[in-house]
């Protein structure tokens, strides 16, 4: 079971990885797009569609990267000092109550706006030749699904650390800093440290 959960986690993280360089793409594009409307008075109609397009995909296809790393904004005021047994109690409620309501909603929907979307070729409005927009209505139906099979990933977490008190382990991705890992990983050890404060000139000791 454990395999199979980190197999899901395993394309979550690909398929959140590959969405993220669209933020590259879109840096690269605005960037273009400033220099072509002021220094070269050439602005491109389409662009703006293309650029909501491109960031409301990284967004959509990042939710379920994200679940997949717990890294969603929760209230964990309290959250944080519950037993991990009351935390997955919490976790599997709020998952029955709305999650998966909402997320079933938001694939149903999504598949039915992207089919109407197909069916008309539909393009763009803002503009007067904007772009064709039904490729990324795509996007939401197949964003909901994933969102929805992580979230069910999460359910069996839930049930199993209400089981066995734990919480099983996820699969390893970039993360912030961690001081300890990085001592380890350099050989570094706090007396080291230590040692290199006495090179260190104080303010107060460059008055003397």
């Amino acid at each position: 079971m454990q395999k199979l959960l980190l197999a899901i986690d395993r394309i979550s993280t690909w398929v959140g990885q590959v969405f993220s360089w669209l933020i590259l793409l879109l840096t690269l594009m605005i960037a273009w797009e400033v220099f072509s409307r002021y220094a070269l008075d050439s602005p491109h109609p389409w662009a703006f569609d293309v650029m909501s397009m491109m960031y409301g995909s990284l967004f959509m296809m990042a939710g379920a990267y994200t679940l997949s790393k717990n890294g969603h904004v929760r209230g964990d005021v309290l959250y944080g000092f519950f037993p991990p047994r009351l935390q997955a109690g919490l976790d599997l409620a709020l998952y029955f109550l709305f999650f998966i309501p909402g997320v079933v909603a938001l694939a149903w929907a999504g598949y039915t706006y992207a089919a109407e979307s197909w069916a008309i070729k539909e393009i763009s409005n803002v503009t007067a030749d904007g772009p064709p927009i039904y490729p990324f209505k795509s996007i939401i139906p197949l964003a909901g699904g994933l969102l929805l099979l992580q979230g069910l990933v999460e359910i069996v977490r839930c049930v199993m650390c209400l089981k066995t008190g734990e919480w099983p382990s996820r699969g390893e991705d970039v993360e912030e800093v961690d001081v300890a890992k990085l001592k380890e990983s350099v050989h570094v050890k706090d007396e080291d440290i230590a040692k290199l404060d006495q090179y260190v000139v104080h303010p107060k000791e460059s008055h003397k």
